[in-house]
């Protein structure tokens, strides 16, 4: 199954009635439009370029917003949304408060950013570590 204290804690908060997304802090651009916009997105062109219509890089599609889709949808008994972000390093100080306001305005919204390498495993409050640097 799931090995380490992450993929404990993670069946852990299953357990207790929320529901967990993973998802890399590298590549997200701009985490208001990512998390609670519709935004515009193009993938990757793969050598293929379209001709004769719109962008030569390839269309834009729009998807829905992460973390306001996946609240609307949660079953009705579940006690909230679990970000799990790994590679939480990449993101800014502003970043990381804008997360930090993100979940004090939405209750049923929690988050887990893994920042560090450590070899032992220790869990710090977002607002603790964001007071300490």
């Amino acid at each position: 199954m799931e090995g380490g204290f992450e993929g404990r804690y993670q069946r852990r908060l299953r357990a207790c009635g929320y529901t967990t997304y993973a998802l890399s802090a590298r590549g997200l651009g701009d985490l208001s439009a990512y998390l609670l916009e519709v935004h515009g997105v193009r993938p990757a062109h793969l050598g293929k370029k379209t001709i004769a219509q719109e962008a030569a890089v390839g269309l834009v599609y729009f998807v829905e917003p992460l973390a306001g889709y996946q609240l609307e949808t949660l079953p009705p008994r579940s006690k909230g949304l679990v970000l799990w972000m790994i590679e939480g390093f990449v993101l800014s100080r502003q970043e990381q408060q804008f997360l930090l306001g993100l979940t004090q305005a939405n209750p049923r919204l929690k988050v887990v950013l893994e920042v560090g390498g450590d070899r032992y495993f220790r869990w710090e409050p977002l607002a603790a570590a964001l007071a300490a640097a």
